[in-house]
């Protein structure tokens, strides 16, 4: 198995065939939706456009689902997934001005009521992902959903901002970014939280 409390630069199907069965307790994770939303001329500034082109295949899918007893995975309506009554809700405040998604969903193993969470993105925060979500909202999932001692693992990490949430409550880690530039921002997040603990409003 791969060592924990680590990132990975790698496609994360490769990485996932390195983990034993359901050694993983829960998957939280935001795999690309396919919908080419890096193709955005607002997003325009970042540097890889093609991230977005397409969804995952059902390879990746059977490796979560095999390495893990739960799974928590955002744009749950993008992909072919078992039927669930236990949807997330991420409701982000927005104003109804029908050009940007006021929330998103997120497909979950638990079969326990749907739940919402609310928070507003404070405008003028640096991302370091076209589709970064907040600490915050994965800090809200680690705890209505995972244990004390569970382990973690995000397949997608893109920005860090699951396991940075995972590192300030105390979790164990394990994840996966193929893309070069995100995994290097990304490692700076997780190793300042590592080092420094709560620091400041995170997103």
């Amino acid at each position: 198995m791969l060592d924990l409390n680590k990132i990975y630069c790698m496609d994360c199907l490769e990485g996932m065939k390195e983990i034993p069965d359901k050694s993983i307790d829960l998957v939280i994770t935001d795999p690309p939706y396919g919908i080419g939303i890096a193709n955005n001329p607002i997003r325009q500034m970042h540097e890889k456009k093609d991230w977005d082109s397409e969804i995952p295949t059902i390879d990746y899918f059977n490796e979560m689902f095999r390495i893990s007893k739960n799974q928590i995975i955002w744009g749950g309506n993008f992909f072919d997934l078992p039927p669930s009554q236990g949807f997330l809700i991420w409701d982000k405040e927005q104003p109804e001005d029908f050009t940007t998604s006021m929330c998103e969903y997120a497909w979950s193993s638990f079969q326990s009521p749907a739940k919402m969470f609310r928070y507003r993105v404070v405008d003028g925060i640096s991302k370091v992902h076209p589709t970064q979500k907040p600490v915050k909202l994965f800090e809200w999932i680690i705890k209505n959903y995972a244990n004390e001692g569970d382990v973690i693992c995000d397949p997608f990490f893109g920005s860090g901002s699951c396991l940075v949430a995972a590192v300030r409550m105390g979790h164990q880690f394990i994840g996966f970014e193929k893309e070069p530039t995100y995994f290097e921002k990304a490692q700076i997040r997780i190793k300042n939280a590592q080092e420094q603990g709560k620091i400041g409003t995170w997103f």
